[in-house]
């Protein structure tokens, strides 16, 4: 089993909550300090490690299989993500989908790291996550 932090779309109650084939819920959770986030066209976020960042995202760690994770999350996710570990507030470390460098360029994606979440920011939006 591999714990998997989530911070868009697959979260409880998202649209893509069933590629998580009934994978149990461990905690909700905010990453260490030190991650910014960005929206990828208001479809889903992106994580990015920032060490000079004093700032936390909410998301939920899941219990995912391997299976579960090779064959229905990881190819799920949008191709502005790749797979990579982070740290929990509680110290610990954990899977996560991370934003590619190559997306930074630019400034192609919004920052929404001020709103802590994806669904605070889907509020902003008047839409529910």
């Amino acid at each position: 089993m591999a714990r998997m932090f989530l911070n868009g779309q697959a979260m409880q109650g998202g649209p893509f909550h069933h590629h998580l084939g009934g994978a149990p819920l461990v905690m909700k959770t905010r990453t260490a300090p030190g991650y910014r986030f960005f929206s990828i066209a208001d479809r889903c976020p992106g994580l990015w490690p920032d060490p000079g960042a004093d700032t936390q995202i909410e998301g939920e760690v899941y219990e995912v299989s391997e299976e579960v994770l090779r064959d229905e999350l990881l190819p799920s996710e949008p191709p502005e993500l790749e797979f990579g570990i982070i740290k929990l507030e509680d110290g610990s470390a954990c899977f996560s989908m991370l934003l590619r460098a190559c997306e930074l360029v630019g400034g192609r994606h919004r920052e929404i790291t001020e709103h802590g979440g994806w669904r605070a920011y889907l509020r902003t939006l008047g839409r529910e996550g």
